[in-house]
C-alpha cells in the first residue's frame, strides 16, 4: 500500500512510539497491523526506527502471525547494526521456536538464524537441532536452511555439531521439499570437494522418488546424476529407466538436464574400442543413439 510509504512528517516516529505503547490494549486487529506496517515502511525507506525496539519487542507477544512476521523482520533488520538490541530478543525467539503453531516455530527459527551474530551460535544450535526432528515439514526445511547460515557464520562450531551426518540422514525425509533443501545445503557446504558425496544407495533413493519433487527439486536431483559413475552397465541402465519418465514432462529444464544425465551415463558405461567386454555390450555411440530415439 503506497500510503505507508509517504514521506514522514517531523515527530511521526515519536507518534508511532505512543501508538505502540497502547498496542497491548488496542482491540482492533487491523489497526494494530496498520501501526506495524507504518513502522516497517519507515524502516524500508531508510528512516532509523531502532529507537522503537523496546515497544516492538513487547508487540511480539501476539497470536497474529502477520504482526509476528513484521516484528521478526524488524529484529533481523537491526541485528547487525544494533547487536546489543538483537541479544535482547534472543530469549523471545528461542521461546517462539517451541510454539504450538508450526508457522510460528519456523518463522522464529528463521529469524533467529538470520541474526547472523557470532555470539548467537550458542543460542541457535539447540533450536536448530530440535527443528530437524520437528513433526512439521515447514519447520524441518527451515531448520535445514538454518544449518547453512550457521555454517557461514562459524565453520568451526558447525563442524563440531556434526550437522553433515544429520543432513545425509535427512535425504530420506518423507517430505520432498525438505530433501531438496538438504541437497542444496550439502552441495554448498561441500563445494570445495565438488559437492555432496554420492553413492549407489543415495542416488537410487533420490531417483526412485523423483516424481515427488517440485520442478526445482527435480533439477536439483538431476544435477547430481552426471557426477555419479555407475558401478556397472546394469546400474547405468537402471538409472536411465528411472529417468525416462522425466523426458515426458512439460518442464523444459528438466528434459535438458535428463538428456545431459543420459549422455553422462552413456559415456560412463558404454563400450569403447579396446574394451574386453562382451561383443553384445552397447558402445558409447549405441547408447547415445538410444538417447536420441527416446527424445523423439
Amino acid at each position: 500500500d503506497e500510503s505507508y510509504f509517504t514521506e514522514s512528517r517531523k515527530g511521526e516516529v515519536n507518534e508511532l512510539r505512543m501508538l505502540l505503547r497502547t498496542f497491548a490494549t488496542e482491540r482492533d486487529k487491523q489497526r494494530k497491523r496498520d501501526i506495524m506496517k507504518k513502522v516497517i515502511a519507515y524502516m524500508t525507506l531508510g528512516i532509523d526506527v531502532s529507537r522503537l525496539f523496546t515497544e516492538m519487542m513487547l508487540a511480539i507477544e501476539t497470536r497474529d502471525l502477520v504482526i509476528k512476521k513484521m516484528v521478526y523482520l524488524f529484529l533481523c533488520n537491526y541485528a547487525e547494526t544494533h547487536p546489543d538490541l538483537a541479544q535482547m530478543c534472543t530469549n523471545t525467539l528461542v521461546k517462539d521456536c517451541g510454539n504450538e503453531d508450526p508457522m510460528v516455530r519456523g518463522l522464529a527459527l528463521r529469524s533467529l538464524c538470520s541474526l547472523r551474530l557470532p555470539q548467537m551460535i550458542e543460542y541457535t544450535s539447540e533450536p536448530l537441532r530440535r527443528s530437524l526432528q520437528d513433526g512439521h515439514a515447514y519447520v524441518r526445511k527451515t531448520g535445514v536452511m538454518g544449518i547453512l547460515k550457521m555454517y557461514h557464520l562459524n565453520k568451526e562450531d558447525f563442524d563440531k555439531a556434526s550437522f553433515n551426518d544429520i543432513l545425509y540422514d535427512m535425504l530420506r525425509d518423507p517430505d520432498s521439499s525438505v530433501v531438496t533443501n538438504c541437497i542444496l545445503v550439502l552441495n554448498e557446504i561441500m563445494a570445495d570437494s565438488g559437492g555432496m558425496a554420492l553413492n549407489r544407495a543415495v542416488m537410487l533413493h533420490l531417483l526412485n522418488r523423483i516424481h515427488e519433487f517440485s520442478e526445482f527439486g527435480i533439477l536439483s536431483v538431476l544435477d547430481l546424476v552426471p557426477r555419479y559413475i555407475p558401478a556397472n552397465d546394469d546400474e547405468g541402465f537402471q538409472i536411465m529407466n528411472l529417468l525416462d519418465p522425466v523426458l515426458r514432462t512439460a518442464n523444459a529444464g528438466a528434459v535438458v538436464a535428463t538428456i545431459r544425465a543420459f549422455l553422462s551415463i552413456a559415456d560412463a558405461v558404454g563400450k569403447r574400442p579396446g574394451d574386453d567386454r562382451d561383443e553384445d555390450s552397447p558402445t558409447v555411440d549405441d547408447l547415445k543413439h538410444q538417447v536420441v530415439v527416446r527424445i523423439k
